[in-house]
């Protein structure tokens, strides 16, 4: 089996990308000292995260030289993400940390005016020279794909300054903003975009690499219409998990939040089995579903967290689904079942080591969000800090779990409320957005605004936006409730409960600026296929990343 060698320096997933080479064929073997640089042949280095984290532990640990050195020499080398980041002279989220120096130019941060930021999701790697016009296609990039892109900072496209140093260069656009998506000059090529999370198209990114095909003919079978530039829409498939009455972990979906089947059975009747995790997870990513995210909604109290099944569930997942997973559920400072104290930051760590790419936090966000209001001030020590500090703000996920409360007068309440549509139970025409934990259980005197507001000063990097009114009723995404939050945060919500049909997401996207849209039960019942809503909105002129097989 030929080997490929991946540069380990602590840079979150790294798990999703060993299951990606191994599938594809390859051994790999790890450099974990500067001497094991001499004996590599193809080297990649992976990377999440930031920018000045990445290159000063690769300077702590002596790896500048020899790294440079292993480039000199023609031997091949990859970079992925802040792989690629680390190859310019600087990054003004580091502005003090120098980079390589390899390529010319500092990164820079998407402006947020006109646009989310962190840039996560699906976009272009548009090949920026006459090679797509002569049919050849740089590493397997192809125009009609889409790439899984996640960061803040990126190197703005100046295209004299890069082809005049022999660079070839694949760009992508972002707002109007567009950067390098990939670059490549002899031995060396380098994508802002995570392969190994990009499906069958990055799958074919890596295979390029491997065998050492940087330019190559584009087969006319996948010679599909290229797709338009730009972020495209993403459609998240969610699975929650937890243990039935038999002790078997499984998919259930809830009405309003409660898992069991309504009538004759004793505690409300059994709890909803719509299908085993892992099985579940792959048929949605073979349909075509942009990210997958897991919430774990048992508590295992008696169960040594290095065994907890939610662990087993992401390994075994990440060997077979090359798209992001993102797992919740328990991610809290804790103890073990042995008594040892363990912070949310070690949690977080076991599950990216296992092949999650994000966390997602419920209650405790709550909880920290309280005490940065009544303090002012920001602890340093909540899970959503301590985590995006290690592995950068994209890696965080908060999940709200919002109410509505209906007011006849906004002005007798604290807090932020809307003008409804949808009139309340006694004709009131305002409503706010209550707060909740613990699934719902327990209400909370804070609203949706407050809440995310909070939690993206904190360092969350995006916002799943549940609504337990919509949830399990199959009536679409509560509109109102989306427009509410996306006009307070900057950073990427995405829409949650209620969705039925197709028609549901097409709404969404239309009157909303959400930046995606998560289905369940529709799913899970088999009512409509993640690769059916996809065609629908793709009719309906709103752009998804294309289907593609490997």
């Amino acid at each position: 089996m030929p080997a490929v060698h991946l540069l380990d320096y602590v840079a979150g997933n790294i798990r999703s990308l060993v299951n990606a080479l191994e599938k594809l064929g390859y051994e790999v073997k790890w450099i974990r000292s500067p001497e094991d640089l001499k004996d590599a042949h193809g080297l990649i280095l992976p990377g999440v995260g930031h920018f000045g984290h990445c290159l000063t532990k690769l300077r702590e640990n002596g790896f500048l030289e020899p790294l440079m050195e292993h480039i000199s020499a023609g031997k091949p080398f990859m970079g992925i993400c802040v792989g690629l980041q680390a190859l310019f002279e600087g990054s003004a989220e580091s502005p003090s940390v120098p980079g390589l120096g390899l390529v010319e130019g500092v990164l820079q941060r998407f402006s947020d005016d006109d646009k989310s930021v962190p840039h996560i999701g699906w976009n272009s790697a548009e090949v920026a020279s006459d090679l797509s016009d002569l049919d050849v296609s740089l590493y397997g990039l192809r125009s009609h794909s889409k790439y899984y892109y996640v960061h803040s900072y990126a190197m703005p496209y100046h295209e004299h300054a890069l082809k005049t140093a022999g660079w070839q260069v694949a760009t992508a656009k972002y707002g109007n903003e567009r950067f390098v998506g990939a670059v490549a000059r002899e031995n060396v090529f380098a994508t802002q975009f995570h392969p190994e999370k990009s499906g069958a198209a990055g799958l074919r990114v890596l295979k390029a690499f491997l065998e050492g095909k940087p330019l190559e003919k584009t087969p006319k079978s996948s010679s599909m219409p290229a797709t338009s530039q730009g972020l495209t829409h993403r459609i998240i498939a969610c699975l929650d998990v937890r243990t039935n009455d038999a002790g078997d972990l499984v998919v259930t979906k809830g009405d309003q939040y409660d898992v069991r089947e309504k009538g004759s059975m004793e505690a409300g009747g059994q709890v909803r089995n719509l299908g085993k995790p892992v099985d579940l997870a792959k048929q949605y990513y073979e349909q075509g579903a942009d990210e997958v995210t897991f919430l774990n909604i048992t508590s295992f109290r008696n169960c040594p967290l290095k065994d907890l099944p939610m662990l087993e569930i992401l390994r075994r997942t990440s060997e077979s689904v090359f798209v992001p997973l993102t797992i919740g559920g328990g991610i809290k400072d804790t103890q073990d079942s042995d008594g040892r104290e363990v912070s949310a930051l070690e949690i977080a760590t076991m599950y990216f080591q296992s092949g999650a790419d994000k966390v997602s936090i419920g209650s405790e966000a709550v909880t920290a969000a309280e005490d940065y209001h009544r303090t002012g001030s920001l602890s340093g020590r909540t899970a959503i800090e301590q985590i995006s500090r290690a592995y950068g703000n994209q890696a965080v996920v908060v999940s709200i779990d919002p109410r509505r409360i209906y007011e006849h007068d906004p002005t007798q309440t604290r807090h932020n409320c809307i003008r409804t549509k949808s009139l309340g139970p006694n004709g009131e025409s305002y409503c706010w957005y209550q707060c909740t934990m613990r699934g719902g259980r327990e209400n909370r005197d804070l609203d949706v605004q407050q809440l995310a507001q909070a939690v993206e000063v904190m360092g969350a990097g995006e916002i799943l936006l549940n609504c337990i009114d919509r949830d399990g009723t199959n009536s679409g995404f509560d509109l109102e409730l989306m427009t509410h939050v996306k006009a307070a945060v900057k950073i990427p919500v995405i829409a949650s409960s209620g969705a039925g049909v197709p028609a549901h997401f097409q709404e969404v996207f239309q009157q909303t600026s959400v930046d995606a849209a998560l289905g369940a039960g529709m799913f899970h019942r088999r009512e409509y296929t993640v690769k059916q809503v996809k065609e629908y909105l793709t009719a309906a002129g709103i752009m998804t990343r294309p289907f593609e097989e490997f």
